[in-house]
C-alpha cells in the first residue's frame, strides 16, 4: 500500500473501520457515521484516531502507516470508564 497524502490516509482509515464495526458488531455502520477526531503526518508516517457517531459505543481506533515498511496498522480501544474526580 502507498499512501499518497493526508485526504487519502483519512479515506482509507474510514473504510477499515466500517470494515472492523461491521464485522464486529450487530448494528452496521456506514462512512457517514465515522469521523476523524485527529491526525497527523510526521515525516513518511501517518497517524489519525478515529470514531464512530453511535450513542454509547466508546469505540475510538487509531491507525498508524509505517511510510518505510509501506505498513498500516489498527489499534481498537474502547471506553470503559468516563468519572468526574473532585476533591484534588
Amino acid at each position: 500500500m502507498i499512501i499518497t497524502g493526508m485526504a487519502e490516509f483519512e479515506s482509507v482509515c474510514k473504510n477499515k473501520l466500517v470494515e472492523w464495526y461491521n464485522h464486529n458488531n450487530k448494528e452496521q455502520i456506514t462512512l457517514e457515521n465515522v469521523f476523524v477526531v485527529w491526525a497527523c503526518k510526521t515525516l513518511q508516517n501517518y497517524k489519525a484516531l478515529l470514531s464512530t457517531t453511535v450513542s454509547g459505543d466508546g469505540i475510538y481506533v487509531e491507525y498508524t502507516f509505517n511510510g518505510d515498511k509501506q505498513e498500516m496498522y489498527e489499534d481498537v480501544y474502547k471506553k470503559l470508564n468516563n468519572r468526574c474526580i473532585t476533591g484534588m
